[in-house]
């Protein structure tokens, strides 16, 4: 297992422990929609509370499964980000719809990794059941029709589980992964290397005549000014690519 992946599920399971033989502070660390503004902590506790054996164990065998080869992939302080943000929208989307509802269990944050994991491995094959062959990304799509069917087709909640949690970590997890490919250190290189080269236009052309040969070696202050006297001769839309980036290079 992986850091966090193993820190999570230690967590849980001593939380379930502790919880078990204390009704209070279950009841204190369990999200309840019309108290969350004065117990707040809730929003993340509820994550680390579940209602059964049954309720664990399947949320942790799922984190287990699905978890290590997305912290993997993303590092351990964004897999954490993933995890509770997914769980924190899960909780926000399931007060929402359902404010009436409280909502314990981890299953809004291992939505958010499990899509992180069909994101990346769409078509790796999952055992359903241990029986049925699945993609990860059928998985995902499965279950997000399955919630969005119970949530709102059968009573308006699903029988006791908080399908709306489950939508909003989906959720979560989707808007984290966004946000964070567009962010990384790799999407700005691509961005630059693939943004349009400057040049060509009046504020290139002013700003490539102020250039200053002075200090430049002579080769380059060579290579300035001919390119420089081209731009005073109108020829600045004939400049070639790598005219344009050599002046780009040389300019503030």
């Amino acid at each position: 297992m992986t850091p966090w992946v193993r820190t999570l599920i230690t967590a849980n399971v001593l939380m379930f422990f502790l919880t078990s033989s204390s009704p209070a502070l279950f009841e204190e660390l369990a999200l309840v929609p019309t108290v969350v503004f004065m117990r707040p902590w809730t929003l993340v506790t509820y994550m680390f509370l579940h209602a059964g054996f049954a309720h664990i164990f399947w949320n942790m065998f799922s984190l287990f499964f699905f978890g290590p080869r997305v912290e993997a992939r993303l590092g351990g302080g964004n897999f954490i980000r993933l995890y509770l943000f997914s769980g924190l929208v899960g909780a926000v989307a399931s007060a929402v719809v359902m404010p009436g509802a409280a909502v314990v269990g981890a299953s809004g944050a291992i939505f958010g990794v499990t899509l992180a994991y069909a994101r990346y491995w769409p078509r790796d094959t999952i055992l359903l059941w241990g029986i049925l062959p699945i993609p990860a990304r059928g998985l995902v799509i499965g279950l997000a029709i399955m919630n969005v069917w119970q949530g709102f087709g059968v009573s308006l909640g699903g029988g006791g589980i908080a399908n709306f949690a489950h939508l909003g970590g989906f959720l979560g997890g989707w808007l984290y992964l966004v946000w964070w490919e567009q962010s990384s250190p790799a999407a700005r290189f691509k961005s630059k290397a693939t943004a349009p080269m400057r040049g060509g236009g009046i504020t290139d052309i002013v700003r490539w005549s102020q250039i200053s040969a002075d200090g430049l070696h002579p080769v380059n202050r060579e290579e300035l000014l001919r390119l420089q006297k081209r731009i005073a001769d109108g020829e600045a839309s004939q400049l070639t690519p790598d005219e344009k980036a050599f002046l780009n290079r040389l300019s503030p």
